[in-house]
């Protein structure tokens, strides 16, 4: 039996420079890699089409004809090769951008070729990059069926590797496995779910018997992933909960009492006392609790992230919050000293800022105990920040850091510190239930009284006095307004309004008005002195990029525009959205685009304009960009790569994966059951350095 493990430097045809290009660029190193290598698309090869037939939309075409020349153009890096391509209905350019020699020496001028790939329309005129071609006399196009299309990028097809490359490669690997692959899932499964064979599925990926045989073969194959995504998430998730014990928290004392008497600035909402509630009955179980907090940006998270600290305090236990920015510590730790006025608890700020004596005495307080609450940066987790007694442990926007840097914080107190994740992104169910399935969820699905919903338009850009003169009746009104942009500098190859010409603009427009301008690239302390001036009322309207996405809170600001709105995603456009409407006014969302837009940008701006439920939008999100590009994609230690799923389209798949996991668990929770041994031996290949067993979230 052939060793899936081996290097694909082995593979004939392979070798040692090929193996370093799909290594690095398509992480393919193995002969299994190459295997779950699957074609994004599988393409009817059956058709011809005539030159004069072609559309700049179609995505791949199929001609037969000759080349009746070739021509050198350009110099260096940029020197290409084309080809002069007739089917005798009209002519199209075929293009290679390097191996000139083995292109003229390969195909020969006035010979029939059978011509394949994406035509792009250039200069008035059909062009083919890197086609690929077969000679016609020995290609029968009738016989083809359905083939394999290997997505590729570009920079690896100008290395010499493309889709019929990879096709090669498989086929030559399907040829050397003379034994069927074993099964990975126990019998009874494959038999109730009537799922096709492993191995059969495996082959019907690449090159399918069928439409029929291939979607079998991805639903098996799809399922079979999910599955075994599911059987781990839940498999660490009770092994934790069997043996890791949590500090008990069952005391409801002072602390939280005078704070709920006294100091509460606002009745609860009903969300918010439920999931104080919900964390409350985790934290005197005598287990470790893992909750993540989902609520939309305003919906007062933060407020019951202190609640849920002052009954650690209660026990005896500090806590400690977390934040991805010093702005938004700072901001945490100026909001929990604003509700706690009086109340004798030290609550202390640690960030890279914050040096000399002040870091000391901090550092001293925490290891003797004198100081209860700690808000904090990335700085928090330093080896010599020492706690006396770390009971919770918050985590904001807590995809901005990664499992090692979380896992740091847990080995800071001898019993593991109860944890509460806390997200302002709304994440898909099928989505959480995947990335985030080892945590217990609760969400605060509700604003608190008196807030408005904003007002979200569409702004075209050649309309600006419409959009200044609405700006200046809210900064009449003593309202604030944010400007975002998506650059900071002018780029060659984006037509975007950038931040600079954005600044200059607003000025001459606004010559009476303060402006202030935030940008990534400032330093930490001009950045933070401008926006200081911003919340404190001294400037009415701040120009920024999206570094104000997350953590900025200024009750007074009334007007969010976000320019060339439509290079913005769904989730991003909802978070800056978020920036407003936090004071009892009506507050407005303005998303200024250019007129040339396509199907599926007006589509987004559309629900922009029509719903502020951020859960309804990051379900749109996921169906329109795919989980790979959302944020936090990669946070938890128990996720595998996808390689045939996509949890936008495959939700029924992914709750039938995680019932049959927790199925399988129940019946076998020791993996002991010889009709499971396959299984396991299956999970276990699958988790070998792929999974940080330190992560709790």
């Amino acid at each position: 039996m052939l060793d899936l493990k081996t290097e694909i430097t082995y593979l004939p045809g392979v070798g040692p420079a090929r193996a370093k290009i799909l290594g690095d660029e398509l992480n393919i190193h193995t002969l299994e890699d190459l295997l779950n290598y699957f074609p994004s698309k599988h393409i009817d090869r059956t058709r011809l089409y005539y030159s004069h037939e072609l559309t700049a939309d179609m995505p791949f075409v199929q001609l037969k004809g000759q080349i009746l020349s070739f021509e050198e153009e350009g110099k260096g890096r940029k020197q290409r090769i084309i080809g002069h391509f007739t089917d005798g209905h009209g002519l199209i350019d075929l293009v290679w951008f390097n191996g000139q020699k083995y292109v003229t020496s390969a195909y020969k001028l006035h010979h029939d070729y059978i011509v394949f790939g994406r035509p792009n329309y250039f200069n008035g005129r059909f062009n083919i990059p890197h086609p690929d071609i077969d000679d016609a006399a020995t290609l029968q196009v009738n016989n083809l069926g359905l083939r394999p299309y290997y997505s590729v990028p570009e920079k690896v097809c100008k290395r010499g590797i493309n889709s019929r490359s990879i096709e090669t490669f498989v086929n030559t690997l399907l040829t050397k496995l003379d034994m069927p692959l074993p099964e990975t899932l126990p019998a009874s499964v494959v038999e109730r779910y009537m799922l096709m064979g492993r191995d059969t599925a495996l082959r019907n990926m690449h090159h399918p018997e069928s439409a029929d045989h291939l979607s079998r073969a991805m639903y098996r194959m799809k399922l079979e992933e999910l599955f075994f995504i599911q059987l781990n998430i839940l498999k660490f998730t009770r092994l934790r909960q069997q043996s890791t014990k949590g500090h008990l928290c069952a005391r409801v004392g002072q602390n939280f009492m005078d704070f709920y008497k006294n100091h509460l600035p606002f009745s609860l909402t009903g969300a918010q006392q439920r999931v104080i509630k919900e964390v409350h009955a985790d934290m005197q179980s005598g287990k470790q609790m893992n909750r993540l907090l989902q609520g939309d940006v305003g919906s007062g998270k933060t407020l019951v992230a202190l609640m849920i600290m002052l009954l650690a305090l209660d026990n005896g236990l500090q806590a400690c919050i977390m934040a991805p920015t010093e702005i938004l510590a700072e901001q945490h730790l100026e909001t929990f000293r604003k509700f706690l006025g009086d109340m004798p608890l030290r609550v202390e700020l640690l960030t890279g800022m914050v040096k000399g004596k002040r870091r000391r005495e901090i550092l001293e307080g925490l290891a003797n105990g004198e100081v209860n609450i700690l808000v904090g940066t990335h700085a928090v987790i330093e080896d010599n920040v020492l706690f006396r007694n770390l009971g919770l442990v918050v985590v904001d926007e807590q995809h901005r850091f990664g499992v090692a840097q979380r896992a740091r914080l847990w080995k800071k107190s001898t019993i593991a510190p109860h944890v509460l994740v806390m997200t302002a992104t709304p994440i898909p169910r099928t989505l959480a239930m995947t990335l985030y399935g080892d945590l217990d969820v609760s969400v605060i699905d509700e604003l608190p009284p008196g807030r408005k919903p904003i007002a979200t338009v569409h702004h075209y850009a050649d309309h600006r006095e419409t959009l200044y003169r609405g700006i200046r009746q809210q900064i009449a009104l003593g309202r604030q307004v944010y400007v975002v942009y998506p650059l900071i500098k002018e780029s060659e190859k984006m037509d975007l309004k950038n931040l600079e010409d954005g600044y200059d603009e607003f000025c001459k427009a606004f010559p009476d008005m303060r402006i202030s301008k935030v940008h990534g690239k400032m330093k930490s302390s001009e950045k933070d002195a401008e926006m200081q001036r911003f919340a404190s009322g001294e400037t009415q309207i701040l120009v920024a990029t999206t570094v104000i996405e997350v953590g900025v809170n200024v009750p007074n600001a009334s007007v969010m525009v976000i320019e060339n709105a439509e290079r913005f995603g769904l989730a991003q456009l909802h978070q800056l959205r978020g920036r407003v409407g936090r004071g009892a006014e009506q507050s407005f969302c303005i998303l200024v685009t250019k007129y040339e837009l396509s199907k599926e940008t007006r589509r987004r701006i559309q629900i922009m304009t029509e719903t502020n439920d951020g859960f309804e939008i990051a379900e749109a999100d996921l169906k329109f960009r795919g989980p790979g590009d959302l944020e936090g994609t990669q946070q938890s230690g128990t996720a595998f790569e996808l390689h045939v799923a996509n949890l936008a389209r495959d939700g029924q798949i992914v709750q039938q994966a995680r019932d049959l996991a927790r199925e399988v668990l129940d019946d076998d929770p020791d993996g002991l059951k010889p009709d499971n041994a396959l299984m396991w031996r299956r999970l276990r290949d699958l988790g070998k350095d792929k999974v940080d067993w330190s992560a709790i979230s």
